[in-house]
């Protein structure tokens, strides 16, 4: 046994130093590649072929120089590598090209985690140092224009496939740069997958289709990661095709399936605290541009008080997510950043405002298996103090697996929904909505 464990460490060992080997080798090509790049002009970085040719050539010079010999698959590895090194993604070219993934979790140059179907997961992706991860972090947000140092040391970026970065160096964290890489899919859910992943039912789909026909304002609400953002794309290829849509984001992650969409993206202030522009001032360039519905990607600031008018003054129709841990949290969430976005309105008046300008509200859920579901469709209804809740729908655990899956069912309540008159005056057909033609569908989902 003894035995044994000497020879797994003289082999740990040697893999080891097999491992410095080749990372010194490929730090030494990669640096006298972008010496003969400084020399014969910067051009030669949009030249592939000629960028792998030299590379070929530094390793044959530098093997043949100190000696030692690579194998074929080491060549490709370190050829693979500097070419993503100089490209701006370095080691996290892989992960980036994974369509499963949708964040990318950098806690320092030698910790990578991945947001897998819900679930984190720790990868074996590594930087060689920290100064490697800050070269390239520097290059993928030097490439939208921001910058990082010490006077700058937090940037939110949208990267070339409209991913959006995070990124918090030193002295603001003490393990290294900090990152973090939300993806979105090239092509949105439709809401046929999402009822086919489990996320909702075909009668939900439904309600909410009708509502969105119907110009009825909707709230999605959730916690991180909890899906608000997949299902406001998805449930945007119910907005009419003659209907001029604009967006409003601090960092833009929507991808509306709509024919006439105006995006608008917030700018943060420079070093010298100047040439920002808030979502709150988006809001009311929104209300000068003949917009018939205003999507405001995240509702977070005294940005909640110009959204709820535009909803009150001919924007119906619009949608917007927000975060909370409860469907009641939602509407006390609003009311909160109303009050404090420094507005000088009696609570009752913006309680009253609230429950005019809010019809639905969807709240959804990441439960302990990785699944996103909607927990719970609410209508807002009048009350005395200002406004109400009814629900609609809710999702009821059953129960959990030894395998941590969850067990539940999407249930309809019974309840009358009170907007269906309205609507039914515009001339929609509600007539499966009824309460008396009992819509209550029950789906047994699994992960």
């Amino acid at each position: 046994m003894a035995e044994q464990d000497k020879s797994r460490g003289e082999d740990g060992a040697q893999a080891s130093e097999g491992g410095d080997r080749f990372r010194r080798l490929r730090r030494l090509v990669h640096r006298q590649l972008l010496e003969s790049i400084e020399v014969d002009g910067a051009d030669r970085l949009s030249d592939r072929g000629a960028i792998k040719s030299q590379i070929r050539w530094l390793i044959e010079e530098i093997q043949a120089r100190r000696g030692g010999s690579l194998t074929e698959d080491e060549r490709l590895r370190i050829e693979t590598d500097i070419l993503e090194e100089v490209n701006g993604l370095g080691p996290l070219a892989p992960l980036m090209a994974d369509p499963d993934i949708s964040d990318i979790l950098v806690n320092g140059p030698h910790e990578v985690w991945v947001d897998r179907f819900g679930r984190l997961e720790q990868t074996r992706v590594r930087f060689d140092d920290e100064a490697h991860l800050r070269r390239i972090l520097d290059r993928m947000v030097s490439g939208q224009g921001r910058h990082l140092d010490a006077s700058s040391p937090m940037v939110d970026a949208r990267l070339n496939d409209g991913s959006r970065l995070h990124a918090v160096i030193p002295p603001l964290c003490a393990k290294g740069p900090i990152v973090s890489i939300r993806r979105f899919r090239v092509r949105p859910f439709t809401p046929d997958e999402l009822v086919a992943e489990g996320m909702l039912t075909e009668p939900m789909v439904a309600l909410l289709r009708l509502a969105i026909a119907a110009r009825r304002n909707l709230v999605i609400s959730g916690g991180a990661a909890s899906g608000k953002t997949t299902l406001l794309n998805a449930l945007s290829r119910h907005i009419p095709p003659g209907d001029r849509v604009v967006t409003i984001e601090e960092t833009a992650e929507l991808r509306l399936t709509h024919p006439h969409v105006v995006g608008l993206e917030g700018r943060p202030p420079n070093p010298e605290g100047r040439g920002g522009v808030g979502l709150r001032d988006l809001v009311h360039t929104a209300l000068r541009m003949r917009a018939d519905r205003i999507i405001v990607g995240e509702v977070r600031g005294a940005e909640a008080f110009d959204m709820l008018q535009a909803m009150n003054v001919g924007h119906d129709g619009s949608l917007t997510t927000v975060h909370a841990n409860t469907p009641d949290d939602v509407l006390r969430r609003l009311e909160a950043l109303v009050l404090t976005g420094g507005m000088d309105l009696p609570r009752s008046a913006v309680r009253e405002m609230i429950g005019s300008a809010i019809h639905l509200i969807v709240h959804l859920v990441r439960f302990r298996d990785g699944k996103r579901r909607v927990m719970s469709i609410r209508e807002v209804v009048p009350a005395g103090d200002g406004y109400g809740t009814r629900e609609l729908f809710h999702f009821k655990v059953e129960k959990a697996r030894a395998d941590g899956v969850v067990v539940g069912a999407h249930h309809a309540n019974s309840s009358a929904i009170g907007f269906l008159d309205r609507i039914r005056e515009q001339g929609f057909d509600v007539t499966r909505f009824r309460a008396s033609d009992d819509p209550r569908q029950e789906e047994e989902t699994e992960s």
